[in-house]
């Protein structure tokens, strides 16, 4: 990934996620991966950019099987802080996936794919990884200004000074080029900043509202085509002075098939 989150990042992501793990905002966005991933149960999800796990706790409540990636190691001991056991972690770029091909179910960007420095490379990671659904959770560019300054400022730290914000056509093209003319789907959520009203609730559940391109929150959805690895038939090569030599261990009828 392009941006590497150092320690005092990380830190104050730390201290982002512990006040803001009941925040409508954040079971917002969970709500809406979990909607459009649609894993089942024992399915094996790879969370890429996986921060301190803000996006694997959920995946784990669900008992999918969840393995996340990093390239910060101060990340990824927040993660193992907060998860333990329950996840493999693995620190690594999106660009440059350790995983064989159809290694996961389901593969996720969750407010990573800003900080990555191929975009085209790192989805076209996901979609090799993963064989059934690639899901893109990112800060929309065209965010309505006071959203997106209330999301930056939430966080205590300049980190998304270093990041690139996508819009929904963007990666939507992204995904096209690299996984084909697949089924791709897209929504936004948090159209209404700070706003824990529960009348504000309703309306933001409401998937009408969710197909406006302005939320501050946006997940793109792609249905990946089954991909098998093939190999080439060997056909063994015999020069001309061995080929008698096949002909007379044929059965008789066989050999005399050839001569007519």
């Amino acid at each position: 990934m392009g941006y590497v989150f150092d320690f005092r990042d990380s830190r104050a992501y730390a201290d982002w996620v512990s006040h803001q793990c009941d925040h409508w905002s954040t079971q917002m966005q969970s709500r809406l991966m979990l909607q459009m991933l649609r894993p089942a149960k024992g399915e094996s999800v790879l969370d890429i950019g996986c921060g301190a796990g803000t996006a694997m706790l959920p995946l784990l409540e669900m008992g999918l099987n969840v393995t996340g990636l990093d390239p910060s190691p101060y990340m990824l001991a927040l993660s193992a802080e907060r998860l333990g056991q329950r996840v493999d972690l693995y620190r690594g770029t999106a660009e440059d996936l350790p995983f064989d091909d159809n290694s996961f179910n389901h593969a996720i960007f969750f407010v990573s794919i800003e900080f990555v420095d191929d975009a085209v490379k790192a989805v076209e990671e996901a979609c090799r990884v993963a064989k059934d659904r690639v899901f893109i959770g990112f800060l929309n560019r065209f965010a309505l200004k006071a959203a997106q300054r209330w999301h930056k400022e939430a966080w205590g730290a300049d980190v998304f000074d270093h990041a690139r914000l996508f819009s929904v056509w963007e990666l939507k093209r992204i995904m096209r080029a690299v996984a084909g003319p697949v089924p791709v789907s897209w929504r936004t959520v948090c159209q209404l900043p700070q706003a824990p009203v529960r009348m504000f609730q309703s309306i933001e559940h409401s998937e009408l509202v969710q197909r406006c391109p302005f939320g501050t929150f946006a997940g793109l959805s792609a249905t990946l085509m089954p991909r098998f690895r093939t190999r080439p038939l060997a056909i063994r090569y015999l020069p001309e002075k061995a080929r008698p030599a096949v002909a007379a261990s044929l059965p008789a009828e066989t050999a005399g098939m050839n001569g007519d």
